[in-house]
């Protein structure tokens, strides 16, 4: 039979196994969340629609994963569509998203913003390397961003001359351009007085600061011999842009015929923030 000491010292014991587990508790570290890293995020949502499989953008796969996961809990994403592919499916389910968010045009393509994308990682999730387009402004008698601004200037400067643009952003109402230039990042740029060889260098430099960027030419649609290009990574695109973006990534001229790259090959391809982090 134990003795009133034995029970004493045994619930001391127990007292002091509750305090310490309680203190270790205190002391223990919550759970991190996932990590949504929105630059690959942004590339996969881009280029996974445009796919002929389901294949997964290098790089991408657990942050898709945790988008689909939070689209899924909120009854917007089919189980089946949670595969860390951004395909067509998911890009339906951000919209729905957005739209109910109370965006709509431009805000409620499917492509995650950063604002959308922080509140439906509420407790899921944390972002990081964040994108945006920056603020829009007026230039050179065109609309842009600030970050398409930034981009040109920085192509004009390795180029050592300054290039005129013919069509910026946020302009729509042009039938040839497809809807590309209703949003952000879109640029057309004139080749008048420049060489068959200098136009290509044109495209190249465009490319390297992280362009997707062709010269179209009259044989192609109806319009003259200009620059096309499409800022990659910009969250303002139309989805039009958002395709040629895609396109570009895959190799392919961003016509509606799908063909083959037709511009100077850059590798590897990088977005603004990839160049400024090499450069």
């Amino acid at each position: 039979m134990p003795t009133r000491r034995h029970l004493l010292v045994t619930a001391a014991a127990a007292t002091a196994s509750l305090v310490a587990a309680g203190q270790a508790a205190q002391a223990a570290p919550a759970a991190a969340l996932p990590q949504v890293n929105m630059e690959a995020l942004i590339k996969a949502a881009q280029i996974d629609p445009r796919r002929a499989d389901s294949a997964i953008t290098a790089g991408s796969k657990d942050s898709v994963l945790a988008v689909e996961r939070a689209l899924q809990a909120r009854g917007l994403l089919a189980a089946t569509y949670v595969d860390g592919h951004f395909g067509t499916s998911t890009v339906a389910a951000y919209a729905a998203y957005q739209r109910s968010l109370g965006y709509s045009g431009l805000d409620a393509t499917g492509l995650p913003g950063l604002t959308s994308l922080r509140l439906l990682g509420d407790q899921r999730y944390t972002v990081t390397m964040p994108l945006s387009p920056g603020s829009t402004v007026a230039f050179r008698g065109a609309t842009v961003n600030t970050r398409t601004r930034a981009m040109l200037l920085e192509a004009e400067r390795l180029l050592g001359r300054q290039l005129t643009i013919t069509q910026g952003s946020y302009s729509s109402g042009n039938s040839s351009s497809a809807g590309t230039h209703d949003g952000g990042g879109a640029l057309d740029l004139s080749v008048s007085g420049l060489s068959t060889t200098y136009r290509t260098t044109v495209a190249r430099q465009l490319r390297q600061v992280g362009f997707a960027a062709w010269l179209r030419t009259p044989s192609q649609g109806d319009w003259p011999y200009h620059i096309h290009a499409i800022a990659l990574a910009d969250t303002d695109q139309s989805a039009a842009a958002q395709h040629q973006a895609g396109d570009y990534y895959l190799g392919l001229n961003g016509l509606a015929n799908r063909g083959a790259d037709d511009g100077p090959p850059v590798t590897p391809k990088v977005s603004w923030e990839e160049y400024q982090r090499a450069a």
